[in-house]
């Protein structure tokens, strides 16, 4: 499976058919700290992803109203 992840941007193959959780796990990145989107949805941590599938790691930003 492809990962394009931003800031910076780039692209890492992983093995698919797992749950996102356990790829943000080998990727060392905090389940909290990023949305994970496949196509024009939002996946959420258990879903499975498989090999010939994309996803894209966004950052989640926070800033309130002043």
């Amino acid at each position: 499976m492809k990962v394009v992840l931003r800031n910076p941007r780039r692209e890492v193959e992983v093995a698919g058919g797992r749950r996102v959780k356990d790829v943000l796990a080998e990727l060392q990145i905090i389940a909290e700290s990023v949305l994970v989107i496949r196509g024009d949805e939002l996946v959420t941590a258990d879903q499975v992803v498989r090999d010939d599938e994309t996803i894209e790691l966004r950052p989640v930003m926070s800033g309130g109203l002043r």
